[in-house]
């Protein structure tokens, strides 16, 4: 079976899919910024181990992607879980919103394909980023949190020319609204969920373990 580490497992679609790759029977290595939440949830999943991190650091996770690879033998995968969500216009977000936003999402990512490729440069190994559909839909009051994924989706691209030789690759999956912990202010209401679920094909919302599944 192979190794996994997982950025920031603790968010909704993290747990989720750490839950489904233990279930598979693959070895984990989780981390995340609260040191309690990543211990109980490395202990639900038999993980081999577990850190605190803040992912936009990127001498932190350099040293988390070695301690992994020490704990696991070798690292076959890494997934970027790091994210938030900022709903504002670009006239609304402050210098500090904008700041943040960048650091949770592109940098935390940059970060994780810079470990990465120091780390996993001569195994046969796949990175996968999470971006969102924002980044390729023109939504309204998304300017921040929009460029800061459509960043990871062009960082992946990059990334994956970049190591192609080494045999990294690097994919982005890229959800719609989905029913997380960060989105409830959103599918909680139900005329917000309403809007958004008219705005899919499908007329209703993505689940965790939806991408969750894309992801593993």
């Amino acid at each position: 079976m192979a190794k996994y580490l997982l950025v920031a497992a603790t968010s909704t679609i993290g747990k989720k899919t750490a839950e489904i790759l233990h279930a598979q029977g693959h070895s984990l290595f989780l981390t995340g910024r609260d040191e309690s939440a990543i211990a109980e949830l490395a202990a639900e999943v038999g993980a081999v181990g577990y850190a605190a991190l803040d992912a936009s650091d990127f001498s932190a996770t350099e040293a988390i992607f070695d301690q992994a690879n020490n704990a696991l033998g070798s690292i076959d995968g890494a997934v970027c879980f790091s994210g938030s969500l900022l709903l504002k216009s670009a006239g609304a977000t402050s210098q500090a919103e904008y700041d943040a936003t960048i650091a949770a999402n592109l940098t935390a990512a940059f970060a994780v394909v810079r470990a990465a490729s120091k780390t996993m440069h001569t195994n046969d190994g796949s990175v996968v980023l999470i971006s969102s559909a924002a980044a390729m839909e023109g939504l309204a009051n998304h300017e921040a949190i929009a460029a800061a994924k459509g960043g990871i989706i062009a960082l992946s691209r990059s990334a994956a020319a970049s190591y192609a030789s080494s045999n990294l690759r690097f994919n982005v999956v890229s959800p719609g609204l989905t029913e997380t912990k960060m989105t409830k202010a959103l599918t909680a209401n139900d005329a917000s969920r309403k809007v958004s679920e008219a705005m899919h094909a499908l007329g209703r919302l993505g689940k965790p373990e939806h991408i969750a599944q894309a992801i593993t």
